[in-house]
């Protein structure tokens, strides 16, 4: 591993913000740092002040922050300017900043996209959730090719909309006539410290299905994800979406693209003491 440099007056400095602050992007990041030989360091925050933490962003010369629930949104306004990947969905889960100016990006949508890449278009899906991690998932979902699929949110105007944006049927709640084949969870069902012990789709409904996607980070193994898992389903999970957004976010904000041993040593690290 080549020698990191001391933290000193020139190490630029990552962040993220959320709700829930982890582990996994912090140990992700700076493992990459260390096996890169990258004067940075990368620390996650939470904050009851969202334009105060942005503003401080600008004024330290911050080189980048990672934005999560609940804030993908909200911090648009707060922006400079939005590069084409948060643009086309609303949603913000990077911040980059140049020499001041502030732009929002959103890797998660790349994640999502090299994730389904193989997955026949034609395959009916269900998403549970309207929020700015749904918008990513369902935007990559339209981009692929996929038209048959439902949006299930109980908020009416914030599902409604998802679904009318991208071309998708939807739902208050779940329909036992719905039959899709990819069940995805981009709601807080399943989440550590929040609804851990909820499963986000019913046990008939995944007996049923072939795929089960869950963006839940934490536990790496939800409640949905083992019951498909033990039901032999394929399953796509939330660490993957993880470190695929992170990778991106490492390169926007270095301008280096890790070899593919590095970034599995990073994720293996990141796993292992998150």
């Amino acid at each position: 591993m080549p020698a990191q440099p001391l933290i000193g007056r020139d190490t630029r400095l990552c962040m993220s913000l959320s709700a829930r602050p982890g582990n996994f992007g912090s140990r992700f990041h700076n493992r990459l740092y260390a096996l890169t030989g990258l004067d940075y360091v990368y620390k996650a925050f939470s904050t009851r002040d969202l334009a105060g933490a942005v503003g401080g962003i600008r004024a330290l010369d911050i080189r980048g922050c990672a934005i999560s629930m609940p804030f993908k949104e909200a911090v648009i306004a707060m922006l400079d300017g939005l590069a084409p990947s948060a643009s086309a969905i609303d949603s913000v889960n990077t911040i980059v900043n140049d020499d001041g100016v502030l732009t929002g990006h959103n890797t998660d949508y790349a994640a999502v996209a090299a994730l389904i890449a193989d997955i026949d278009p034609a395959t009916r899906f269900v998403l549970r959730g309207s929020g700015g991690m749904a918008k990513a998932v369902a935007a990559a979902l339209r981009d692929a090719g996929f038209a048959h699929g439902t949006i299930v949110a109980r908020n009416a105007a914030a599902g409604r909309g998802l679904a009318d944006l991208y071309g998708f049927a939807w739902s208050a709640d779940l329909d036992d006539g719905m039959e899709p084949a990819m069940l995805i969870n981009v709601t807080p069902m399943g989440m550590t410290g929040a609804d851990e012990a909820v499963m986000a789709f019913p046990a008939a409904m995944i007996a049923a299905s072939e795929i089960a996607f869950d963006v839940v980070q934490y536990p790496p193994e939800t409640p949905l994800l083992r019951e498909a898992a033990a039901a032999g389903k394929r399953c796509i999970t939330g660490t993957e979406v993880a470190i695929i957004q992170a990778l991106e976010q490492f390169i926007l904000y270095t301008g280096v693209t890790p070899s593919a041993a590095q970034v599995a040593d990073a994720a293996a690290f990141a796993r292992a003491n998150s």
